[in-house]
């Protein structure tokens, strides 16, 4: 199903001469209640396709705003497994609608590739990047998540050698992860001028589809992403920092959560039209 979920998405988008917007959250933050009802804001706002991490202790790629997501769900006791059954219901609810995970290796180790992958496809994943697994390494975690019938997504950098980028991009996958710059994810005042060269390299090695992240929090920089080659763009922080803004110490009031949402349909929204010829 995750191809064919994810090829569907990326057809209609060509199709229309669109391109993705890919919003990313933390299942469970601030709270599970309100984290799915962030996620139905996200398409609510005409998001493409979701991203999302499961909160973790060491979150090596993330800045201080998804750091900060992590800390608050961990604080409303999400663990992995109430992560994955705000995944489920949202599942259920969107059936067509393209769904990827971006976490961290520990998270897989622990119970092991195959039942983590197990677990992923059962609550309605059609993706996961693990951050923080070296490709040397991800031979098990891609035949785990192969035979769940779940994407492995790679992930790139400017600093990736040209080799290395042809090895990752032979692997194939629903997309590949660009990372627009050296660093961590957070907000950035303009895409840096490493994003158009490497996307470039990739093209000129494999037609999968590339979502470019990373320092991606206006509708300039949407249009920036898809001007430089990217198939389209995700933005996390930018969104996390819409819900800190609301609840920054947890479960949000009612007023509070209604402004959260609303601000979170608006924004997605704004970036979305940024994918259109011609969008705002």
């Amino acid at each position: 199903m995750s191809d064919s979920r994810y090829a569907a998405a990326f057809a209609r988008l060509a199709a229309a001469r669109e391109g993705a917007f890919v919003p990313f959250t933390v299942l469970g933050d601030p709270d599970p209640e309100t984290s799915l009802a962030v996620l139905e804001s996200f398409a609510a706002g005409g998001a493409d396709m979701l991203e999302l991490g499961i909160a973790f202790s060491d979150p090596v790629a993330d800045g201080p705003t998804i750091q900060a997501a992590d800390l608050r769900a961990l604080a409303a006791g999400v663990t992995p497994p109430v992560a994955l059954e705000v995944l489920a219901e949202f599942r259920r609810r969107h059936p067509e609608l393209p769904l990827g995970l971006l976490l961290y290796a520990n998270l897989v180790q622990r119970p092991g590739p195959q039942a983590f992958s197990r677990r992923l496809a059962a609550a309605g994943a059609d993706s996961v990047l693990i951050a923080d697994l070296p490709p040397e390494e991800a031979a098990p975690f891609a035949r785990a998540a192969k035979t769940a019938g779940i994407g492995l997504v790679s992930m790139v950098t400017p600093l990736t050698r040209p080799a290395r980028l042809a090895a990752i991009a032979a692997r194939g996958g629903p997309y590949l992860y660009v990372v627009s710059r050296a660093g961590v994810t957070g907000r950035d005042a303009s895409l840096a001028t490493t994003a158009a060269p490497l996307l470039a390299r990739l093209r000129a090695v494999t037609a999968i589809p590339t979502l470019l992240g990373f320092g991606i929090g206006k509708p300039a920089q949407v249009r920036a992403a898809l001007a430089a080659g990217a198939t389209g763009a995700i933005s996390g922080s930018a969104a996390v920092e819409i819900i800190a803004r609301h609840a920054p110490a947890g479960r949000p009031g009612p007023r509070a959560r209604r402004a959260l949402l609303a601000e979170l349909a608006d924004f997605t929204a704004a970036m979305k039209a940024a994918t259109r010829r011609g969008g705002a």
